[in-house]
């Protein structure tokens, strides 16, 4: 490619803030639940690179003829990958439905892209021509993106974005039923630097009391990495809905002397037995347990060990999509005062659901 920014070129980042920046100077946009992504278009040549600056062109060939038809000739825009779930996209975003696509089979890369068509939400230039935007201020930026790409059409969108902080506020509650993760802050007076955490987000935070039922050792080795985290449905069923991690290295130790106690005899009546039983055959036999590695890094141990149903904590969770915490859970205390059994779906708050449509309509 001749652009002026080629890749890989790493996009801007964003430092977490309790409320919503208020004053004057800022421009506000959803925080998407999806994959951050960097368009290159020369021409015919056309280029997507993830937030890693890895290659995201082949996973997403619906995008390809849309963004040939609807970008600018010679451009580099960033943006966010989504996928729109439930019939037109009436229950907002399908995360899981994007992690599907990260697949060596092209053949079921393509299968997904027709059942599961991605879009793609643009919401800065950086690049127009043989002219770099990079350090032109986010005001110049925005303007130029919404001259050149304010008519894009499905499944290609313009970020809605306000100077309002009211409204922004607005759709930091309305919105978070459509999947989203909160609000970004950004300075219009800002040039764009990538990989500095420049930017603004707020992100939705609640807390709920959960089962912890296992752990994971941490990639040192040397302690807890993670706390597997159960809630119990209506028919008395412990899922799991996700982990509990980040903790510091003197605390990842304390918490594997902490934890030792309640690994004695865990396996027995254990919720998740047959969980820990595949994993067991798995390891004899030599092979990777499916599920048990991740998408994003091969190498990563996910196996876990199980810890008798007794310990109850309260965790941070930002949302809750199809039964599982979306993101990580920060852990916050134990609750000795709290049983197991009474730890359900039912003290979570659950967002009313929005569309897709309205959101990118920027309709509170």
């Amino acid at each position: 490619m001749v652009l002026p920014l080629s890749p890989p070129l790493s996009p801007m980042l964003a430092k977490l803030s309790d409320g919503i920046p208020q004053g004057d100077g800022w421009l506000y946009e959803p925080k998407w639940d999806g994959f951050r992504c960097i368009v290159f278009r020369d021409g015919d040549d056309i280029e997507l690179a993830s937030r890693n600056e890895r290659p995201f062109t082949r996973y997403f060939p619906e995008l390809l003829a849309p963004l040939l038809a609807q970008l600018p000739q010679q451009c580099v825009v960033d943006g966010e990958i989504v996928i729109p779930a439930g019939d037109g996209g009436d229950d907002g975003l399908d995360f899981d439905a994007l992690l599907q696509r990260i697949h060596p089979a092209e053949s079921r890369v393509r299968r997904l892209a027709a059942e599961t068509p991605a879009s793609f939400v643009a919401f800065d230039l950086l690049a127009l021509g043989d002219r770099s935007l990079l350090d032109e201020p986010l005001h110049v930026r925005h303007s130029l993106l919404t001259e050149h790409l304010g008519s894009l059409s499905a499944p290609l969108y313009l970020c809605p974005s306000t100077t309002d902080a009211a409204v922004a506020q607005r759709r930091f509650t309305e919105f978070e039923g459509a999947g989203l993760d909160g609000v970004i802050g950004k300075r219009l007076t800002d040039p764009y630097t990538p990989d500095k955490r420049t930017l603004v987000k707020v992100k939705h935070r609640r807390t709920a009391d959960c089962v912890i039922a296992g752990y994971r050792i941490h990639k040192d080795g040397k302690g807890v990495g993670s706390l597997l985290l159960g809630l119990y449905d209506a028919d008395g069923r412990l899922h799991h809905v996700g982990v509990s991690a980040s903790f510091t290295a003197k605390r990842r130790g304390e918490l594997l002397t902490e934890l030792e106690p309640y690994t004695h005899d865990a396996r027995v009546g254990h919720p998740w037995e047959a969980w820990a039983q595949w994993q067991d055959a798995a390891t004899e036999a030599g092979q990777r347990m499916p599920g048990a590695g991740s998408r994003w890094n091969a190498g990563k141990d996910l196996s876990w060990v199980p810890l008798r149903i007794e310990l109850v904590a309260e965790v941070t969770f930002g949302q809750l999509q199809e039964g599982r915490f979306r993101h990580g859970s920060q852990f916050l205390r134990w609750r000795d005062d709290r049983t197991p059994a009474s730890c359900t779906y039912d003290q979570l708050e659950v967002a009313t659901p929005v569309s897709f449509a309205t959101v990118v309509a920027g309709a509170p």
